[in-house]
């Protein structure tokens, strides 16, 4: 049966804050539950960006791990590894790169909006103009076929898809393909074997979406076929070859509703962030010396919690009636800027306990983060072998 299987990765950044939290892990966490789960650490794609100032990533990647770890991401239930310690995706990268045309790199959307944010580096690289590319390889390496993103990256998972469509279009095509496939619906039973040909049928000749559903999920339930029959089926289906990329499929999640502390959208860039494993005076001082309302100039001035950064943090931390003592005690100056901002305190301060408390078991013992991340790339190098073993062969470089 195939595997529901997640892929998802972060750039080692260092230290993670609160928008990080809402924005991303607590998805994974949730994700670990329900899916066959990998998070990796991609150390290569800081590189497409910051390949003048290396120094700085091998201390990013460790407090990054940890706080995963410290998040909820459990290593018994998710695969968590580094990309460079994984080579096998920097080698689907490179054969990759053979048969990909550079029109579709350079149409990429954040392509062009990189190069226009970032202008005080020098983009024109082969490394950030391949980097959608080395991104489809970690996710196709994996024969994922879920990678959560938001609407903005919802375009790198078509250009994936592109990618697994082109790879096996051209070396899918396995001498006598038709016959063996032929073989292999014999080996369905003939109840199942009639329902596959007349799925196939109807979604050849009619473009029945529904019949080639149903045809994936026959499939998927049937226990005794090899995984080299079952990918000639899935092929076949569609009138193409054996398929040996998986197309993956976008996971969209919800975007951060996490605020900065000035209101802005909460990154080190902005200086606006409250890190996980800030402490709590310092989370605290941060959120007391927020601004409010500009028109609030003195105690007894009567604000509008909509132009108050504050009132944001309310709204993702505060239930109905703290809310209603906000707008009443804000609109009528009944409250001071200092007593609206202490509920928020309270709750952020109670969100990052528990969290804190995971991090600093890790924090003292960096050998069992080590262990954790060298079992992971250990698993995640063994479903990269796989996949690299059946590519060289389609393209012909098994042998030797």
């Amino acid at each position: 049966m195939y595997t529901e299987r997640v892929l998802s990765g972060m750039r080692p950044t260092g230290h993670l804050h609160l928008g990080h939290y809402h924005g991303v892990l607590k998805n994974w966490v949730r994700l670990q539950h329900e899916y066959e789960c990998l998070f990796f650490v991609a150390d290569w794609h800081a590189l497409t960006t910051h390949y003048d100032a290396p120094a700085s990533i091998e201390q990013n990647v460790w407090d990054m791990v940890i706080d995963w770890l410290a998040a909820g991401v459990d290593p018994s239930r998710s695969t968590m590894f580094i990309q460079s310690k994984v080579p096998e995706h920097a080698e689907l990268h490179l054969l990759l790169s053979m048969i990909t045309p550079l029109g579709w790199l350079e149409r990429v959307p954040t392509y062009k909006d990189q190069q226009e944010k970032l202008t005080e580096k020098d983009l024109a690289t082969y490394g950030f103009l391949g980097y959608p590319l080395l991104q489809s390889a970690d996710i196709l390496i994996y024969r994922a076929n879920q990678v959560p993103v938001g609407e903005d990256q919802v375009p790198h998972i078509e250009f994936t898809r592109e990618m697994a469509r082109r790879f096996n279009h051209f070396y899918g095509k396995e001498p006598g393909f038709e016959d063996r496939a032929k073989d292999a619906i014999k080996k369905l039973g003939t109840k199942k074997a009639r329902l596959y040909e007349e799925f196939r049928t109807r979604f050849q000749q009619e473009g029945d979406d529904e019949a080639l559903e149903s045809a994936k999920a026959l499939l998927n339930e049937t226990q005794n076929l090899s995984l080299g029959d079952r990918e000639r089926l899935f092929g076949f289906l569609e009138g193409g070859g054996k398929m040996i990329l998986v197309e993956p499929q976008a996971l969209l999640t919800e975007a951060s509703k996490m605020p900065g502390l000035d209101g802005q959208k909460m990154s080190k860039s902005y200086n606006n962030v409250i890190a996980l494993r800030e402490t709590p005076d310092n989370v605290s001082k941060k959120i007391r010396t927020m601004p409010t309302d500009p028109a609030r100039m003195r105690r007894t001035d009567a604000g509008d919690p909509n132009k108050c950064p504050v009132w944001q943090f309310h709204q993702l931390y505060s239930g109905e009636d703290a809310r209603k003592w906000v707008v009443e005690g804000c609109t009528t100056a009944g409250i001071g800027c200092i007593e609206c901002k202490q509920p928020v305190i309270d709750a952020v301060l109670a969100e990052l306990a528990p969290i804190q408390e995971r991090a600093r078991r890790y924090e003292e013992d960096p050998t069992l983060v080590r262990s954790i991340v060298a079992d992971g790339c250990e698993k995640a190098r063994k479903l990269a072998s796989e996949t690299m073993r059946d590519v060289r062969e389609s393209m012909g470089l098994a042998y030797g």
